[in-house]
């Protein structure tokens, strides 16, 4: 018989436990130093389910939702309780479809049931009963051809399809009562740890669950409806619809019968008839639009889609100029520190402000401006012959983080201006019930042109990420409703070929590397997914920013 192991808690603290001791049971010993109940633990870097055990002297640590782990696990634990909930209170017919984020809180249809605030208020009672037994969630290995019998026989066909592509001989299931789920990430052990969330009812058959985030995870925001983001993310998902691509199953099914070329060429159209609609409106309009202002969070395509937007514009007659608002970074002495001390370039404050101002004046102006140009080597401002003078007519495209931000165009009056906010709102899903996080897109995106031309591992890029995402939500996104525009920049196909690029680099990511939990977690993610060769990927399309070969190169 096995005696005891250590346990060394986050690096800090040390006790030893019996050999085989759950993750549950020593998570007890260290819950008092957590705001909210522990939900996940990690063991060697990677996320484990509480009902795991301690079989060898190991570093753990736990999540509570404060955390994007932890946050992650509380999400997708109360979907699980969703699922359920509906199918007790509403039959076994009745399917709901996890689809998308929205204001904090994710997008859902239900099929084969009205939306009404009684049906809500019954599957939310529901939610609460089960939360109020603490209800254990139990985490299973069973095989593969095993759970698509259990799934055929529940009628769940998207689970069916879905793990026909997958490879692996076992695959990892959830349960909860008599009700089995299939999820790719680890879930809470019990139903205990849900307490907040709220419905807002949106149309007859669609609603929003929110729940709360790491910047308020004591509370539940209430849903802020934002008109222009949700109609082009329901504009997307039901055009999706029609095209019969809704899903990895439709998408993997597609790429298996080699008939992708055509389906990337419709991909590719839609994205260019945003750009055409929006074109038409600059010029409907030029007389008054003088300054296009296109911004998104990082990765988005911001720079392929100024570039095609300009082209459109030319071809409707208007004479454009491209101005980068990174050019306007103050120089390197000069950037801002964050609360850690390190230059925040993710701040409005990292842009000369007043200069950029003083320039976009001058040329609306007539005036000649001589513009800079960043050296990003250097961290100074250079200037060259770069000097510019519109004429009347002339429209000036400008591409940046802070773009929306009206600080960086406070003297230009508001009808000469056109906002344009871009960003992969993805409607594909994994299933029924695992949405694709748009965050993942762009993050995959990002590894992978992070990679191809900064030199940056994977590893660099996820240790980033999180600074990079507290500068979205303090400059990008509360910027996203004063818009003239949404510019969805995201292609069905795409999964597919990032994971060419993206899985050799997370591959990379040692074990011992505090990123390699989330590495983990993103291979996961992309196992869902059949490969595209990249070949079929057109010159001129975004997805080529990230993976190379684009035009637009210099």
């Amino acid at each position: 018989m096995k005696g005891k192991v250590r346990i060394n808690y986050n690096n800090v603290d040390y006790k030893e436990y019996s050999y085989g001791t759950s993750l549950k049971d020593v998570s007890k010993d260290f819950q008092n130093r957590y705001e909210f109940p522990i939900l996940v633990a990690s063991v060697k870097n990677t996320i484990c389910h509480l009902s795991e055990k301690v079989q060898s002297n190991q570093v753990i640590n736990f999540y509570d939702r404060t955390s994007k782990v932890g946050n992650t696990v509380y999400e997708r634990t109360l979907h699980f309780m969703l699922v359920v909930a509906i199918k007790k209170v509403l039959g076994e017919e009745v399917e709901i479809i996890i689809e998308h984020s929205m204001d904090k809180g994710v997008y859902c249809e239900l099929i084969g049931e009205v939306v009404t605030d009684g049906v809500l208020r019954k599957i939310k009672e529901e939610i609460e009963t089960l939360a109020s037994k603490a209800i254990s969630i139990e985490k299973m290995q069973v095989s593969r051809i095993e759970a698509i019998d259990h799934f055929k026989s529940k009628k769940q066909m998207d689970k069916v399809n879905l793990l026909k592509y997958i490879s692996n001989s076992y695959i990892t299931l959830f349960k909860l009562e008599d009700y089995y789920d299939y999820f790719f990430i680890d879930l809470a052990d019990n139903t205990g740890v849900i307490d907040e969330f709220k419905f807002a009812k949106t149309s007859d058959i669609g609603f929003v669950i929110n729940y709360p985030d790491t910047n308020s995870p004591e509370k539940t925001k209430n849903y802020d409806h934002n008109d222009i983001l949700f109609d082009s993310y329901i504009k997307y998902t039901d055009w999706g619809k029609f095209i019969g691509v809704s899903n990895a199953p439709d998408l993997n099914k597609l790429i298996s019968k080699g008939k992708y070329r055509s389906f990337v060429n419709i991909c590719e159209t839609y994205y260019e008839e945003q750009l055409g609609t929006i074109a038409d409106k600059i010029y409907k309009h030029h007389d008054d639009i003088k300054i296009v202002l296109l911004a998104g969070p990082t990765s988005s395509g911001k720079t392929t889609t100024s570039k095609r937007l300009e082209t459109y514009l030319n071809s409707r007659g208007l004479r454009t100029h491209q101005v980068s608002i990174d050019d306007y970074f103050h120089n390197r002495s000069d950037t801002p520190r964050d609360k850690n001390g390190n230059l925040d370039f993710e701040s409005v404050n990292a842009i000369d402000i007043d200069l950029f101002n003083k320039h976009m004046t001058k040329l609306l102006e007539g005036e000649t401006v001589l513009l800079p140009e960043y050296n990003f080597l250097t961290g100074e401002r250079e200037y060259k012959d770069r000097s510019l003078k519109i004429k009347e007519d002339d429209v000036i495209i400008v591409e940046g983080l802070h773009a929306l931000n009206d600080q960086m165009t406070l003297t230009i009056d508001s009808k000469n201006k056109y906002k344009i906010f871009i960003s992969p709102l993805t409607h594909i899903n994994i299933d029924n019930h695992n949405r694709v996080h748009a965050t993942d897109v762009r993050k995959l995106r990002r590894i992978v042109r992070d990679n191809k031309y900064r030199g940056y591992t994977a590893a660099d890029t996820l240790r980033m990420w999180e600074k990079i995402s507290e500068g979205e939500e303090l400059f990008i996104y509360p910027f996203q409703r004063d818009v003239d525009a949404i510019i969805n920049s995201s292609l069905v196909y795409e999964i597919s070929v990032l994971k060419i690029y993206a899985e050799p680099l997370l591959y990379t990511i040692s074990e011992d590397d505090p990123m390699y939990n989330e590495a983990i977690r993103l291979l996961k993610f992309l196992r869902n997914f059949l490969p595209l060769p990249s070949e079929v990927v057109p010159g001129d399309s975004i997805l080529r920013e990230f993976i190379g070969g684009s035009v637009y190169e210099n």
